[in-house]
């Protein structure tokens, strides 16, 4: 793990590497997954369920803190304006564990 964690170092590779665990997160919980084709926007990618329901959803990696890193259900980057508005989902990536989990979003 630890010659993972020194390709990553980039912030970029950094959110590369969250989107595509996420993906494959995805995939294991019955979803199609589609990706955004640019590097801008405000979702990082729409999964479908089989049902035919959409996800708008944006990844983000959790910053390291002193004792460890942040809660999953606690992120204090909250969605733009425009992802409110589209309804995107924040889906949190824990590097250190891997582990990835919906943010539950108060009313902004």
């Amino acid at each position: 793990m630890k010659h993972i964690k020194k390709k990553i170092m980039n912030i970029k590779r950094k959110g590369d590497f969250a989107e595509y665990y996420a993906v494959t997160w995805l995939w294991d919980h019955g979803y199609e997954v589609f990706q955004n084709s640019g590097c801008t926007g405000p979702v990082d990618m729409i999964a479908m369920n089989k049902k035919g329901d959409m996800e708008l959803i944006d990844v983000k990696t959790f910053k390291k803190q002193t004792h460890g890193y942040q809660h999953m259900s606690n992120l204090p980057r909250s969605r733009t304006k425009k992802q409110v508005k589209l309804g995107v989902r924040i889906l949190g990536f824990n590097p250190e564990t891997r582990e990835l989990r919906f943010v539950e979003h108060k009313d902004e």
